[in-house]
């Protein structure tokens, strides 16, 4: 190749240094211990030097220590959940050398435009909640390295998921609530096409179907106060088995739940239980306060990103749903007469 006259690939590095393209590229990518020589491992970078080579950043698949860049693709941030998940992930990339960049969907679900001239270029890889999936199409983010969070395991996306035992949080709810005498449900479910929300569905089914004489009516709203207080006092207002306690997909939805009893004229928990799933701090400014299930976000984005990191170093990142806790409150007791 004539020095100069066009830009040196690593075929060229290859073909100086007597090695394969993917010698090069162990050696470049800082993977060569133990499985080429140190011999040639300088041969390949005196050859780089030699010819002037630099790695194409958007012509391939970036690799650990390129950009020391991860992406974090969230919903809109209308709740302290996903911000709790940026700083539990935000301090195990600072940890490691890395940035986090926080990306948003603009919608709060759904597709998102690319805030990058090129991804593949500006990042090492991606983090990124099924609720926002439909964003890494616009990213291209499923052709970098990338973890799902809250993500089916046997249909991810990504290298890795981590997920939130939401399925185990539900079951709490729903023994506790069992357990106090309620039969007859209301569920009040995020109307969001996500994996983390059909677990919450399937497993309330399944709870309390097991138990013979009890009934779940399932009603979908938007994640929103003023969402949940319609579908709330359009349920309530049909026929059939009257619920004794409303479970709720989210702490927000529970909020909703709670103006549309108040103005029905009932009383939590007297005339009706409600529960919700997050633990928000919106959870303890209601009155009575929520029982909910806590989901620790911090822990969450450190898993998160430490799943990132493992990817990218080929190792088998940590397995294992990781544990949420009831809190019982003030908005649950026995049902009324």
């Amino acid at each position: 190749m004539a020095r100069g006259s066009t830009r040196p690939t690593s075929r060229d590095v290859a073909q100086a240094a007597g090695v394969s393209q993917a010698a090069v590229s162990l050696v470049l990518g800082d993977k060569w211990r133990g499985r080429v020589s140190q011999a040639t491992a300088e041969r390949v970078r005196e050859a780089a030097r030699e010819l002037g080579y630099r790695p194409n950043l958007a012509a391939r698949n970036l690799r650990l220590g390129r950009t020391r860049t991860v992406l974090l693709v969230v919903p809109a941030l209308t709740t302290e959940f996903f911000a709790g998940v940026y700083t539990g992930a935000a301090r195990v990339a600072a940890d490691h050398g890395f940035g986090l960049v926080l990306y948003p969907s603009p919608e709060g679900v759904g597709p998102a435009r690319d805030p990058f001239a090129s991804a593949q270029a500006a990042l090492d890889g991606v983090i990124a909640s099924s609720m926002a999936a439909d964003a890494l199409s616009a990213i291209r983010g499923d052709q970098l390295p990338l973890v799902m969070l809250d993500s089916d395991p046997s249909g991810s996306l990504g290298a890795a998921t981590v997920n939130l035992d939401i399925a185990d949080g539900v079951r709490q709810i729903c023994d506790h609530l069992l357990g106090l005498g309620h039969r007859h449900f209301l569920h009040l479910a995020a109307d969001v096409p996500s994996w983390t929300f059909a677990v919450r569905a399937r497993e309330l089914a399944t709870r309390v179907g097991a138990v013979q004489g009890t009934s779940v009516r399932t009603v979908s709203a938007p994640i929103s106060i003023d969402g949940a207080l319609t579908a709330t006092a359009a349920a309530l207002g049909s026929s059939g088995p009257r619920p004794t306690a409303v479970i709720c997909d989210d702490d927000k939805l529970a909020a909703g739940a709670y103006k549309a009893l108040r103005r029905l004229g009932l009383r939590v928990p007297d005339d009706m239980s409600v529960t919700g799933l997050d633990d928000l701090a919106l959870a303890t400014a209601l009155d009575p306060e929520l029982t909910t299930v806590r989901l620790d976000a911090e822990l969450f984005g450190e898993r998160g990103m430490a799943a990132l990191l493992a990817v990218l170093e080929g190792r088998a990142p940590e397995e294992g749903d990781i544990p949420v806790e009831l809190v019982v409150r003030g908005s649950t007791a026995p049902p009324g007469p």
